[in-house]
């Protein structure tokens, strides 16, 4: 019964190190959004969510800068790739817990900033990322 214990000990030290640890690839995860649905609204997907800004909330490049600087303030939020200059950015946001991994792309476009947030392990992330898009909308 110790080993079994043991060994499960050693299974969840492990999923947790490979979690926090892996690498995150730009080239994988740094790539234009994908984003539908309607305008000025969250999109809520299974294990992901979008968001298209209108010229209406205003111009796309400031839009961008805007968003940059509240990701920048998330908790457990880093830039993954991109600046506001390039015109895309990719944020990783990490779980509080086990440190999983959301990517959250944004991408100036002539019509608007489109916005793509996924998780990176599992089918479903039971909202959490499109509650993050409507926390950085309100903060916008």
């Amino acid at each position: 019964m110790g080993w079994v214990i043991a060994l499960a000990l050693v299974a969840v030290i492990g999923f947790a190190a490979y979690v926090r640890l892996a690498p995150s690839d730009p080239a994988r995860w740094h790539v234009p959004p994908m984003a539908e649905g309607a305008w000025d609204d969250v999109q809520a997907g299974q294990g992901s969510a979008s968001l298209r800004l209108s010229q209406a909330v205003g111009a796309p490049a400031d839009l961008l800068a805007r968003l940059d600087a509240v990701a920048l303030a998330t908790p457990r939020t880093i830039r993954l790739a991109g600046t506001v200059a390039e015109g895309r950015i990719t944020w990783v946001t990490r779980s509080a817990l086990w440190g999983f991994p959301d990517y959250t792309t944004a991408e100036v476009r002539d019509d608007g900033l489109y916005v793509y947030a996924r998780l990176r392990f599992g089918g479903a992330d039971m909202g959490v990322n499109a509650a993050r898009l409507r926390d950085w909308l309100e903060q916008l």
